[in-house]
């Protein structure tokens, strides 16, 4: 399979069951490995449908997302989610991490599907989230701050080297402040990792962190999309 893009998505539809109406109407987007991109529109524009179509977690009416050369949507079952679990990382909003684990527990969980042998995880872990300034990995998340539960989300989105990263409006439950360290920690970490980033936000702020920005709503080919 070639690798020329990170991400490459071609004709990319996709409607609501029993909804004629497109929420995703979508030419073409591309990433090359490394690259950092910031998709912005407002809510309703439908860019937390779009990273769920990218991580193949939904699938599209009609078109291609290639991730790192493979067609995401060609996958199946277990196969798409190894596939998922070695090749993306994800950064959610809420951080979604498990509640009742430790934080080194929360990065080993995503290295279950990874390429990395398994005598390698601990390791893994230890090595991230020294990097990432968790001094107590052993700590539950619940009892880590916002700030250092963020840097375990980023851990975990990083540790398998994924192709690319998607984060879904990570600075939208963060103050001022806070938000600008982790948005800056996210795009040094996925340097360092050597991973694209697609980062989503309705931020004006955030434009000024980005070489690169899209709009969904310019992108998309026509009118009228949906709420996500």
């Amino acid at each position: 399979m070639g690798n020329e893009f990170a991400l490459d998505i071609q004709e990319l539809q996709f409607r609501y069951r029993g909804t004629d109406a497109l929420v995703i109407d979508l030419p073409a987007l591309s990433l090359l490995p490394g690259e950092q991109v910031l998709l912005k529109g407002g809510s309703g524009t439908g860019k937390s449908t779009l990273l769920q179509i990218i991580a193949g977690l939904i699938d599209p009416a009609s078109g291609r997302v290639t991730v790192a050369g493979q067609d995401m949507h060609a996958l199946h079952g277990a196969d798409r989610d190894r596939f998922r679990g070695s090749h993306l990382g994800m950064i959610f909003q809420t951080f979604n991490l498990l509640q009742g684990f430790t934080a080194a527990e929360n990065v080993l969980a995503a290295l279950m599907f990874s390429d990395v042998p398994r005598p390698r995880h601990r390791a893994r872990v230890q090595e991230l989230l020294g990097s990432l300034g968790i001094a107590r990995p052993d700590l539950l998340v619940e009892q880590l701050s916002v700030g250092q539960q963020q840097r375990v989300a980023v851990a975990r989105a990083v540790a398998c080297r994924p192709a690319i990263v998607l984060a879904d409006e990570p600075t939208a439950s963060l103050d001022p402040e806070n938000a600008e360290s982790a948005i800056e920690l996210i795009q040094r970490t996925c340097r360092e990792t050597g991973a694209a980033l697609l980062c989503t936000s309705h931020d004006p702020v955030m434009v000024k962190r980005f070489d690169r920005v899209e709009d969904l709503v310019k992108l998309h080919a026509r009118a009228g999309v949906r709420d996500e």
